[in-house]
């Protein structure tokens, strides 16, 4: 009779991870309808504003010295401002918003370092409680408001007409890295036996890794082969990510990142003796779970647009 409760906890886990899933994608596919530009932003801005939050709450429960009101206004303000210019840069041409958005980056880089340094001014040095202090406040901007809004400039970098030339290519960048994810729950879940990263993430199995890269591969391909010219009105398909050869080697490459960022929240986590980041969507966790491998991937997507395709 023991045996069988692990079982019916995976159960019980799967449910509710399915249907926070399906619940994301419902969110997902209504601004995608929209076709708003500020619905966009709106979203991705809610969310990195949220993980922020969670970001600087697992520190303070993790008994780490931070400067939590310091670190929500950065990203808070740094979200805004990325948003006003990508949003009144459509007059400027195709990518003008973005080219003024990337002006603001070391401003506010140099912001959040500079304020807190400011901030620790007040306190005495103990040891390295002062230098964590400030680097931990520095690493939750980069690593989560700065690193996920390259999303919304995905929106914005595609040449087109429209509000959102670049849905396309945002909802590829989104599939793709939550397929990988997908991939790596179910078949580690089902098959997986040998431990990939234990001393980081015990459940992390090499045949979940393997399930990432081909369910990586079917959402990649599958939505190329769907959206390559205009579909239902956008402004532009996928065929700004060049040809198959090109899909197919940038899709491994997101799937590794994808990895690489939900293991890199692994560390977080473990290093503040955390669990989950939140209880925002019960069977995932919260917001900074949600977006954890997209901080990687996003950021890919939009440089290999900038700098590999004409």
């Amino acid at each position: 009779m023991a045996s069988s409760v692990p079982d019916n906890s995976k159960r019980a886990t799967f449910l509710r991870r399915s249907a926070s899933t399906l619940g994301l994608w419902g969110c997902v596919a209504a601004v995608f309808a929209s076709r708003w530009a500020w619905a966009y932003v709106g979203l991705i801005g809610l969310l990195a504003v949220i993980a922020t939050y969670e970001y600087f709450k697992m520190l303070r429960a993790g008994g780490v010295k931070c400067f939590p009101r310091y670190g929500m206004l950065v990203a808070v303000g740094y979200s805004l401002l990325v948003y006003g210019l990508l949003l009144g840069g459509g007059n400027l041409g195709a990518g003008g918003g973005v080219e003024l958005s990337q002006g603001v980056d070391g401003l506010v880089v140099f912001a959040a370092l500079a304020g807190a340094f400011f901030l620790q001014l007040r306190y005495p040095i103990r040891g390295l409680e002062a230098l964590q202090a400030v680097a931990v406040n520095l690493l939750g901007f980069v690593y989560l408001a700065f690193l996920f809004n390259f999303a919304a400039r995905l929106v914005f970098i595609v040449e087109g007409e429209g509000q959102v030339p670049g849905a396309m290519v945002l909802l590829w960048m989104i599939a793709v890295t939550k397929f990988t994810d997908m991939g790596a729950y179910i078949v580690g879940s089902m098959v997986g036996r040998n431990k990939m990263i234990p001393h980081v993430s015990p459940g992390k199995t090499w045949e979940g890794f393997g399930g990432a890269i081909a369910f990586a591969l079917l959402a990649s391909c599958g939505l190329y082969a769907l959206f390559e010219e205009d579909v239902a009105g956008f402004a532009t398909g996928l065929r700004v990510l060049g040809g198959w050869p090109q899909v197919i080697g940038l899709s491994v490459v997101l799937a590794l990142l994808a990895v690489v960022g939900d293991l890199a929240e692994s560390v977080v986590k473990r290093s503040l003796g955390a669990k989950d980041s939140g209880s925002m969507l019960p069977g995932i966790g919260g917001s900074l779970d949600l977006i954890d491998s997209l901080c990687f991937t996003a950021p890919a997507v939009y440089f290999y647009l900038k700098w590999m395709t004409p």
